[in-house]
Order: C-alpha cells, then sequence, then structure tokens
C-alpha cells in the first residue's frame, strides 16, 4: 500500500521597529549608508556586548548600508527571505543617516497529516 502525507510549513514573523536608542542591542539593527555609526562600528559594538550572536549582513540597497541580525533568527529562517522581508518594511521608515532598532519574533508552525 503506498502512503500517502500531507506536510505544511508556515513562518509567522512579527516586527517592532524604533529608533536606535541606548541600550542598542535587541535583534536586529537597520544601518543606513550615511548614518553616525557604520556597518564595523557596529559590528565591533555587537562582539564586544554580546560576543558570536550577531551577523552583520552587507546590503546593496540606496539607502540601507547593513543589516546586524541575532544569529539564532537566521537558525530559524531562511537568510535571504529574513533580510527581503526586514528590508520590504524598514525602506518605507529608514533615511540613509538613520539606524533602526527592530524587536523580531519568528514562530514556526508545522502541521503534518499522514496516511498510512
Amino acid at each position: 500500500m503506498v502512503e500517502k502525507s500531507y506536510y505544511s510549513r508556515k513562518a509567522k514573523l512579527s516586527l517592532k521597529i524604533s529608533e536606535f536608542e541606548v541600550p542598542p542591542m535587541q535583534d536586529l539593527l537597520i544601518i543606513g549608508k550615511n548614518a553616525p555609526i557604520g556597518a564595523e562600528a557596529v559590528r565591533r559594538m555587537a562582539q564586544a556586548l554580546s560576543p558570536e550572536q550577531f551577523l552583520i549582513i552587507k546590503i546593496d540597497h540606496p539607502k540601507i548600508e547593513a543589516v546586524l541580525i541575532r544569529q539564532s533568527l537566521i537558525q530559524m529562517l531562511d537568510q535571504d527571505v529574513l533580510v527581503g522581508i526586514i528590508l520590504e518594511e524598514a525602506e518605507r521608515l529608514i533615511s540613509d543617516n538613520m539606524v533602526l532598532r527592530s524587536e523580531l519574533k519568528i514562530e514556526v508552525t508545522v502541521q503534518r497529516e499522514v496516511q498510512f
């Protein structure tokens, strides 16, 4: 007898975005191209405050230089998908001289149905 199965996988994202302030670390920072603090300085700050927990991703975008993101979030969802969503939402809010911080929660829902 042939087994039939049904597989569904969804991701639900919730972004909370605000201006950069102290303390600076949340789940991610979106760094404008002309922001007062650049991507390399942000990377060093993150490394000093939370060693090995964040990844800096350089971006080819008119207003955004880079995104600093908690590595555990990238383990939950594909990096390209995640960064694409972040950029899509942030580009509406950011100017090239801003740094935005964001809280990002990912909830993954898996549903499986198997016939036997």
